[in-house]
């Protein structure tokens, strides 16, 4: 499936700010599965020079400065992605969690698919024992892995309620369970946390998804905009597996991925550092449409 995607964000600040140094994540990865052929960012207040780069995670990066005093930043990303076909898991069978998990923690790899990055707290998805103790009800003695984890991802999606105005991006993971509502981020990092309370590697990957379902099936949560789902380590012979605990699906042609990190901070679409006072109000819009 080849998609066309458009994004726009802009930030208006109740103070005018001098300058603004700014980190974009926006650019769709290159992986087995995703091809990108098409890629461009424009940013206003304009900037001299747009260095690209690429951090530890193996994310697309745009660095800038803006020197000008501005009351508003946008940026306008636009790709275009070859995505294939299918679920990222054809099926199969699976080690039971115990083992996946002793393999984990005895691996020596650190490239940045490593299961030793995803193993450990970060700074927003950090175990909590009442979300381990949830996780730990689908994950049984000798259970597949692969299994546990869909198990895992079908209940929070069915004991959740998707409501946007229930959290935020500084939302941590204990009080989106406790509330048991919030976005697709939120649904993403209570799973996460409650993998990584059992011991097992879980990372955070960032998207968009398509909202045109197939024929007769439900229009999907948090499509057609910025997205969010988890991607589980499942022994080396399976390797990563992505679910979508919003939409209890695994992620399949309909994901786009723009970046995998251990949680929201790592591939947040903008991050910088501004000098200015007051409130800031966010407006972001997306659209993805498939190509012929």
């Amino acid at each position: 499936m080849k998609y066309r995607v458009r994004l726009v964000s802009t930030t208006r600040y109740e103070a005018a700010a001098p300058r603004g140094a700014h980190v974009l994540r926006v650019r769709p990865r290159e992986d087995d599965r995703q091809r990108v052929t098409g890629f461009a960012v424009e940013i206003e207040p304009p900037s001299a020079l747009i260095v690209d780069g690429v951090d530890f995670f193996g994310n697309g990066t745009q660095s800038f400065v803006i020197e000008e005093r501005h009351e508003h930043f946008t940026f306008r990303a636009t790709a275009e992605v070859d995505v294939r076909d299918g679920a990222s898991f054809a099926g199969g069978t699976t080690a039971p969690w115990e083992d996946v998990r002793a393999a984990a923690w005895a691996s020596s790899h650190i490239d940045a698919q490593a299961p030793a990055h995803f193993l450990h707290p970060s700074r927003i998805a950090r175990p909590v024992p009442d979300i381990t103790h949830y996780a730990a009800q689908s994950f049984t003695p000798g259970r597949d892995i692969f299994d546990a984890a869909q198990e895992l991802m079908r209940r929070i999606h069915a004991d959740f309620t998707y409501d946007v105005d229930a959290t935020d991006v500084t939302t941590a993971p204990a009080d989106a369970f406790a509330a048991r509502r919030g976005v697709c981020q939120d649904y993403a990092h209570v799973m996460i946390a409650g993998v990584r309370g059992l011991g097992l590697p879980a990372a955070y990957v960032s998207g968009y998804l398509h909202a045109a379902p197939p024929s007769g099936m439900p229009r999907l949560e948090g499509a057609d905009a910025t997205h969010a789902w988890v991607s589980v380590w499942c022994g080396e012979t399976a390797g990563w597996i992505d679910f979508d605990p919003t939409n209890a699906i695994l992620a399949n042609e309909s994901h786009i991925v723009i970046g995998v990190g251990r949680d929201y901070a790592d591939v947040a679409p903008e991050t910088g550092v501004i000098v200015t006072s007051g409130k800031q109000a966010l407006d972001v819009a997306v659209d993805v449409t498939p190509v012929a």
